[in-house]
Order: C-alpha cells, then sequence, then structure tokens
C-alpha cells in the first residue's frame, strides 16, 4: 500500500482530512509521530493493531494506546481524575501512590522492566546498580529490594555475579596501568555502567529461568 492510498483512506474512511502524502511519509522515516487517533486510523489502514505499530512501547501513552485503552480507562481504573492522568501523561512523569501505582500494573499489564520504566525509577535503579558493582554490592540489596520488590536471595545472587563481571572487566585497568590494554578495559567498563539497567533485567531474568 502506497502512501498515497494510505493518506487517501485516512481522509476518506477516517475523517482526518489533513492527512497528506507528505505526513504519511514523515510517519514512515520516524521525523514525526503520529497521534493517539491518528495511529488508531492508521492501524485500521493496515489491517493491525496499533501496539504492532508503536513496537515495544516505553511510555505511559505507548503502554496505554498498546492496550487499545482510553485514557479515561487508565484514569477509573486506578483511581485518578481524567485530567490529573492526562497531565501526567504528557508530562511523561508517573505520581501517583503506592495502591494507584499497582493499578496502573494491573490495568497495563506492565511486566516489573516496563513498571519501572513507566513511574520513572530507571533513573534510581540505574544509580544504586552503578555503585553496587563499583563497590560493596551487598550494601545495596536492601535499597534494591524496596525499590523493586524482588527476593532478597534472587538479588543478592545478581549482584554477585554483576559485580564480579564488572570487577572482571577493571582487572587490565588495575594491573597494567595506562596500556592499550588498560584503554580497551576503561572503556568496557564505562559500557557496562552505561547500560547497567539492561543488563540487570537480563541477569534477573536468567536467574529466574
Amino acid at each position: 500500500m502506497s502512501p498515497e492510498h494510505v493518506a487517501y483512506g485516512m481522509r476518506s474512511s477516517y475523517g482526518l482530512p489533513y492527512v497528506t502524502v507528505d505526513l504519511v511519509i514523515a510517519w514512515e522515516r520516524g521525523i514525526t509521530a503520529p497521534s493517539v487517533p491518528e495511529l488508531t486510523a492508521l492501524a485500521g489502514m493496515l489491517w493491525c493493531s496499533p501496539a504492532e505499530l508503536i513496537g515495544a512501547p516505553r511510555t505511559l501513552r505507548e503502554h496505554r494506546v498498546a492496550r487499545g485503552l482510553a485514557p479515561e480507562d487508565v484514569a477509573r481504573a486506578v483511581g485518578i481524575e481524567l485530567l490529573a492522568y492526562v497531565r501526567m501523561e504528557e508530562a511523561g512523569e508517573w505520581r501517583g501512590n503506592d495502591r494507584q501505582s499497582a493499578a496502573l500494573a494491573d490495568v497495563l499489564e506492565l511486566t516489573l522492566p516496563d513498571f519501572i520504566t513507566v513511574t520513572g525509577r530507571d533513573g534510581r535503579l540505574a544509580e544504586l546498580l552503578r555503585s553496587a558493582v563499583t563497590t560493596r554490592w551487598q550494601a545495596y540489596v536492601r535499597p534494591l529490594g524496596k525499590l523493586l520488590s524482588l527476593g532478597r536471595h534472587l538479588l543478592e545472587d545478581v549482584l554477585e555475579e554483576m559485580h564480579a563481571d564488572y570487577q572482571g572487566q577493571m582487572v587490565a585497568t588495575l594491573n597494567w596501568g595506562a596500556t592499550a590494554a588498560a584503554t580497551d578495559s576503561g572503556e568496557a567498563g564505562r559500557d557496562y555502567l552505561d547500560h547497567i539497567v539492561g543488563t540487570f533485567w537480563s541477569t534477573v531474568e536468567r536467574n529466574t529461568s
């Protein structure tokens, strides 16, 4: 289906008279993103679900759209006024309490990694994990347990493994000083810290499978 066909169908069948070929091409190239009504219409034109067009949802809005829910549905389910919820979604900043957060995870069917991302806790998680692998990991089992609600034994196994991985990558730096090996090791260590949240979740999954 060409951009011309998509644009025409969205104008004639979905009541979006402003959709042009250039706009459809801009969506294809990632120059701009469709709004929720546009995404719904686009999915209808392509005979697929909005979730298939989004890919892996990251934001609160993307998770809601992927589930085919209206803002009113989510606001009602979590017990928040609609306007307050819409503002959170627009700002990309979840400010609900623990009970509302649990309801949000339920209605949007969020995995734990998705829940941490949507509720804006990725930054704190990364901070704790970097400290754990670069210092004494044992000191960070408790704060991570509170943040994530994961079992202590699981966290201990994961943190011990990650600490060993990171420290192993830094051995060349400690032993050889400013050598080429040390430079490579230092870059590997920085890369490890930059991607530490993803590494953490993959290690958790491996330890629970």
